[in-house]
């Protein structure tokens, strides 16, 4: 096949997921809600619907699970908009990660406390309460941590004070940064 057939091919595809389960958090209000996990300890709890609770099965020997998700509560995409961290500067959305995107996938690395049944308890949670599951992954060591990479745009936003701050869209807008 050629490659512009290829692209025609591809561009015409309509993708479509099942979710396998529900994402629950104490985060209500996408205003509230923390933009990364690691900024924040929150707790949840992932509840599997029961056809896929077979596939669960060794999750609980990892610490860390990737989480995919459905943006179910995004707005209009934005293919230029300015990000959470850098109010200043507009950024193409696939050099940021805000919710109103092309595909409105979401992806969170959560700590995994335990599983018990169809749920399993995370914390680290920066997602929605009953947000879609599209997919779990564990996240392994060896294959998903990579040395000496460049964070682009993000380098300069004083992305370390963030622990720090109300790590949250409307905690960082109210903040008082210089140099961002």
């Amino acid at each position: 096949m050629a490659f512009n057939e290829d692209i025609g091919r591809v561009k015409e595809m309509e993708i479509c997921y099942r979710p396998i389960g529900i994402i629950h958090s104490e985060h209500t209000i996408q205003e509230d809600t923390p933009i990364q996990g690691i900024f924040n300890p929150s707790k949840g709890y992932i509840e599997i619907f029961d056809e896929f609770v077979p596939g669960l099965k060794d999750v609980e020997n990892f610490s860390h699970l990737i989480l995919l998700y459905h943006f179910d509560r995004a707005g209009k995409c934005e293919i230029v908009r300015k990000p959470f961290l850098d109010l200043e500067e507009d950024r193409g959305i696939f050099s940021i990660r805000h919710f109103n995107r092309p595909n409105p996938v979401g992806f969170s690395i959560v700590d995994l406390l335990s599983v018990k049944g169809n749920r399993l308890e995370i914390s680290a949670v920066d997602i929605l309460d009953g947000t879609p599951l599209i997919d779990i992954k564990p996240y392994v060591y060896q294959f998903d941590h990579r040395d000496e990479v460049r964070n682009g745009w993000v380098d300069s936003s004083h992305s370390e004070e963030i622990g720090e701050w109300n790590a949250t869209p409307k905690g960082l807008r109210d903040k008082e940064r210089t140099n961002i």
